[in-house]
């Protein structure tokens, strides 16, 4: 039997997706979640999207303060239909998956700005074994301390400075930033990060982005979503389009316990950043470009390896980092050298707004696994999440 799910996306650029089968209904477009209006969009295209029809599912994001995750348990309570939570990153890589067909095993690389962990954290700079509803964390991004939480995200000076701090260099956070954002300010995120107050961790690749054009001083405050890393991408692909740039793989390294280590790289981003102070004209732009053919080189190593360890053929790329043009087209010709196959989204985004097609593939297959084994439904019709597998991947 093919369930019909309804999936109601995240937070960002929320759209909801209707599946059975192979057919697709999506919603409009809603936008963000913080405004109400989106809210009552999105509640009123789930009711257009349930009209004349019964669903088997709902599926949402793992994150229990999200709108469309409190409208999934309403919808689901009200119909008798399990909510089935589907973590962020593995819905990225099972969207992409779902538009190419791709039932069998992938190594995913997942990166974003953020999305709930099962551990709590934000994460967003993911590498993932996903096998339908069954998937599994083998590494991450080193994780960087966002001084003042969500303000961090809008302010890339603060992911420079949580580098620094990381280098054991936060000494030079006055310095650095206090002539740009005021000593006051900088003195204070100084404190934060070495008493350790209200600076959560995030492995998001979106900060590292953040961060590296913090260090280059290309943003401080963003006025809009992505600012800086477009910035970021501009000034590097105007360097590449002239020039070569080799990688020295140590300025990404793998660290046995699953992390791609971008610490490395960030000294070498101010390093260029002072030379820049020092009147060094090509300093940004450099810096800009080795950021992502570093960053790229050490995600093609990344997945190549895991790949290898679990026997899987596909490489699967999903988050709104992939809108980013110079390092997909750096890294995936690196993975089709390496004999994988790469499934990129296509007509849909790579980003939120396609999520809920993931949401709906997961849910779909965890649903079919529940009636194949005779799982009962619990009382408040509620399926546990998609959990991460407990076992460690064979090695090949």
């Amino acid at each position: 039997m093919t369930p019909r799910v309804l999936a109601l996306g995240a937070w960002l650029k929320n759209r909801a997706c209707l599946v059975d089968g192979a057919a697709r209904q999506w919603s409009p477009l809603h936008g963000d979640l913080g405004d109400a209006a989106n809210c009552i969009a999105l509640e009123q295209s789930a009711e257009r999207l349930l009209e004349g029809t019964e669903v088997h599912a709902i599926a949402h994001d793992l994150h229990p303060d999200f709108h469309s995750t409190r409208l999934a348990h309403a919808l689901a309570q009200r119909l008798g239909v399990p909510a089935i939570g589907v973590q962020h990153h593995h819905a990225h890589i099972a969207a992409v998956q779902a538009e190419h067909a791709h039932a069998a095993p992938v190594i995913g690389l997942a990166l974003d700005g953020v999305g709930l962990g099962t551990d709590g954290t934000a994460w967003g700079g993911e590498l993932l074994w996903v096998h339908g509803a069954e998937w599994q964390r083998l590494g991450h991004l080193s994780p960087l301390a966002l001084p003042g939480g969500d303000v961090a995200a809008r302010e890339p000076w603060r992911m420079a400075a949580a580098a620094l701090h990381a280098l054991g260099r936060a000494d030079e956070i006055g310095p650095r930033f206090g002539p740009a954002v005021g000593v006051a300010a900088a003195n204070t995120v100084r404190t934060m990060l070495e008493r350790d107050l209200h600076c959560p961790r995030t492995s998001s690749a979106g900060r590292w982005f953040d961060a590296a054009a913090g260090a280059l001083a290309l943003s401080h405050c963003q006025g809009s979503e992505a600012e800086a890393a477009v910035a970021l991408e501009r000034l590097a692909g105007a360097w590449l389009a002239s020039q070569r740039l080799h990688a020295d793989p140590a300025l990404a390294p793998l660290r046995e316990d699953g992390r791609l280590d971008l610490l490395p790289l960030m000294r070498e981003l101010l390093s260029l950043a002072d030379a820049a102070g020092a009147g060094r004209e090509d300093a940004l732009a450099r810096g800009a470009a080795l950021f992502h053919v570093v960053l790229a080189d050490g995600l093609a190593r990344w997945a190549g390896a895991a790949a290898r360890r679990a026997g899987v053929a596909t490489v699967a790329l999903g988050g709104g980092c992939f809108l980013n043009r110079v390092l997909s087209e750096r890294l995936v010709p690196q993975l089709r050298a390496a004999g994988l196959t790469v499934l990129q989204a296509r007509g849909l985004s790579c980003g939120d707004a396609g999520l809920a097609l993931g949401q709906a593939w997961v849910a779909a297959d965890r649903w079919r696994r529940s009636i194949r084994s005779a799982e009962a439904l619990t009382s408040s019709h509620t399926l546990p999440i998609s959990q991460p597998l407990n076992e460690p991947l064979p090695c090949a």
